[in-house]
C-alpha cells in the first residue's frame, strides 16, 4: 500500500469528488465531512480501491452513504429536518443547478452526478450503482427531462 499513490490520487480527485458529492444535493459543509470520512474508508481500504475501474465513483458513493446513514440517525434523533441552506448569491447559476439536483429523486441524482461530474460511462455507471446499463439510461434520460423543465421555468415575482 502507498500512501505516495493514495497522496496523488487524494489531491488529483478531492475537489472534483467535493463537486459530485455537493451535485447529490448536500450542502458543502456536509459534503466536506462526508467526503473526509469516504476518503479515510478508502485509505484503510486503499489495496481493493486502487484496484477498482472508478475509485472517485466509490468514494463519492461512499460519502454520500456515510450521509445517508447521519441523516438517518440524526431523523430517529429529531422528528424535524432542517432545512436545506441556500446557496451562496454570488453562484446562482450553481444555486439553480443545485436546487433542481435537489428535486431528482436520489437514484436520478446519483446517475446524473456519475454520469456528468465524474465523467464515468454508463457501463462503470451501472456497475457503481448495482443496476443495469438500460436503468441509467432512462434514469439519466428522465432526469434530463426534468432539470430541463425546471432551469428553463422562467422567474416567478413573489
Amino acid at each position: 500500500m502507498s500512501s505516495v499513490e493514495f497522496s496523488e490520487f487524494y489531491r488529483a480527485s478531492k475537489d472534483r469528488c467535493l463537486r459530485a458529492v455537493v451535485g447529490t444535493g448536500m450542502r458543502p459543509e456536509e459534503a466536506e465531512e462526508a467526503l473526509a470520512e469516504a476518503f479515510a474508508r478508502a485509505w484503510s481500504r486503499w489495496g481493493r480501491v486502487r484496484t477498482l475501474e472508478a475509485p472517485e465513483a466509490w468514494v463519492v458513493r461512499t460519502a454520500v452513504n456515510a450521509n445517508i446513514s447521519w441523516w438517518r440517525k440524526r431523523r430517529r434523533e429529531s422528528p424535524a429536518a432542517e432545512p436545506l441552506d441556500a446557496v451562496s448569491a454570488g453562484e446562482d447559476h450553481r444555486a439553480d443547478l443545485v436546487a433542481a439536483l435537489r428535486l431528482l429523486p436520489p437514484r436520478q441524482r446519483e446517475v446524473v452526478v456519475l454520469r456528468y461530474l465524474l465523467d464515468l460511462d454508463t457501463e462503470q455507471t451501472a456497475v457503481r450503482l448495482g443496476i443495469a446499463p438500460g436503468t441509467v439510461a432512462s434514469q439519466l434520460h428522465r432526469a434530463l427531462a426534468t432539470l430541463r423543465s425546471h432551469l428553463n421555468q422562467p422567474e416567478r415575482s413573489h
